[in-house]
């Protein structure tokens, strides 16, 4: 894949980036090998003043870096830009919390210090996707460069002016240079730079099979990895819940960035009680989404993000419709120019169709039908994704058993699956393994480093201290 800003609205090729040479990718890993040294040693107080500078930027210029994440991947604007200032909470976050989460923990030993202590690792490689090309990078980054690392980052080929805006906000926020560094480089290159040996771990966003070649490259060098991955999240409606709330929830979840979400509501399951409401309710506000030009204020939802995902949606669709789905809105891409597919609802899906094993990347939301709360759990569970889920009720009883029972790293109830720095995010099963985000996430890319001061005036006999 080329290395090129395509305008999604218009399919005009704006600008285009050559991949760097094998010398070039050298060097960048030995600057940030050598500026890791060095930057290890600055103090949580210096770390914490120039990230909490790059979140004013990200905050002042806002919208500038929301046109041009719409410019490559086609979000609204109002999304893009709302992203922009998202990355500059996460940013304070961890410029706020960092050190609190890194502090060295006690632990209580008779005649000897002990604690542990969380030292960063390196280098880290961030192989990143483009559907939140700021706040899927910047998630990495706060923690990252908070812990002592430095960052590498491979963005998607098709958000280079994202991945280069990106490297500038470090570095104007104080940063030394090779503390983070975009890496404008092919897919096929990735492998290299994982088994760099000045490399110490890699982290990805991405689809399934990019989990899998970067994961199993990783422990073939023995490197740590987080890996998150697509899903496939069940939104489930119980007849106790707010309907109203539920219905407008599942709209702006599973059209949420374009429906180019991997925590967008995909699987629709509503209890047979209520479902011919929720219907009726759902495909009347799928359909009268507003969907066009992503800068306008008065769009809902803009196009996909590249002709191949454009064609992938409306294969999975057509396919699912050949074997006995049925759409009740949208259902086929919008005539004229763009990556256009409309807000689209399809119900009665075989288990045998792409919308039931497959994941969706755009807005098309599979609806279900549960006899009960024991048919509910059972669709929700039948993928192979456990990334998020969404569970509406108001019932105590069965709010603990969609707690208990879905197969998921993220269990949201009566409220939409998101992404916020304050929790954990990451998923189980086919969607990876590894959390992003809070306390969790800065520790990932640690050295947890136990250390043992002995104390005692006693010696410590071999078969004690094994």
């Amino acid at each position: 894949m080329a290395i090129s800003t395509v305008n999604p609205t218009t399919g005009e090729e704006i600008k285009t980036f050559e991949a760097l040479s094998e010398g070039e990718i050298d060097e960048k890993i030995q600057r940030a090998a050598d500026t890791f040294r060095n930057y290890r040693k600055t103090s949580l107080a210096e770390r914490s003043e120039m990230m909490m500078r790059a979140a004013q930027i990200l905050e002042d210029e806002a919208e500038e870096f929301g046109r041009l994440m719409t410019s490559e991947m086609g979000k609204t604007l109002a999304a893009a830009t709302a992203e922009a200032k998202k990355c500059a909470r996460g940013c304070r976050y961890y410029a706020e919390n960092a050190e609190r989460f890194l502090a060295d923990e006690e632990a209580e030993l008779k005649g000897a210090r002990a604690f542990v202590r969380y030292d960063p690792l390196g280098p880290i490689l961030a192989v990143m996707p483009w559907n939140f090309p700021f706040w899927q990078v910047f998630r990495f980054v706060a923690p990252a460069l908070m812990a002592g690392n430095v960052g590498l980052l491979k963005h998607a080929s098709n958000v280079p002016q994202c991945a280069l805006a990106i490297e500038d906000i470090v570095h104007r926020a104080g940063f030394p240079e090779g503390a983070f560094q975009a890496l404008l480089i092919g897919s096929g290159q990735v492998q290299a730079v994982i088994d760099d040996p000045r490399v110490r771990a890699v982290t990805l966003t991405g689809s399934e099979g990019a989990g899998r070649s970067v994961g199993a490259e990783a422990g073939e060098q023995i490197k740590p990895s987080v890996l998150e991955l697509g899903g496939s999240d069940p939104f489930i409606v119980m007849p106790s819940a707010d309907l109203e709330k539920a219905v407008s929830t599942a709209v702006t979840s599973r059209t949420l960035n374009n429906g180019q979400s991997c925590i967008n509501a995909k699987r629709i399951i509503v209890h047979q009680e209520i479902a011919d409401e929720f219907e009726r309710r759902f495909v009347e506000r799928m359909a009268a989404l507003k969907v066009g030009d992503p800068m306008s204020e008065e769009t809902d939802m803009g196009p996909l993000a590249t002709p191949q995902i454009l064609e992938d949606v409306d294969s999975q669709v057509r396919r699912s419709v050949e074997v006995g789905a049925r759409v009740l809105t949208g259902g086929k891409p919008m005539e004229g120019e763009g990556n256009y597919y409309p807000p689209t609802v399809i119900t009665d899906i075989p288990e045998d169709s792409p919308a039931y094993v497959e994941e969706i990347f755009g807005p098309v939301a599979s609806l279900f039908r549960a006899r009960d709360i024991e048919d509910a759990v059972r669709i929700a569970n039948d993928t192979t994704f456990g990334l998020g889920s969404s569970a509406w009720t108001n019932d105590p009883a069965e709010q603990e058993r969609f707690v208990n029972e879905i197969e998921a790293g993220m269990v949201y109830i009566n409220r939409m699956t998101e992404s916020t720095p304050e929790v954990p995010f990451g998923g189980a099963k086919n969607s990876g393994y590894g959390r992003e985000l809070s306390h969790y996430g800065i520790r990932e890319f640690t050295n947890i480093k136990t250390v043992w001061i002995d104390e005692s005036t006693e010696g410590v006999g071999t078969a004690a201290a094994e």
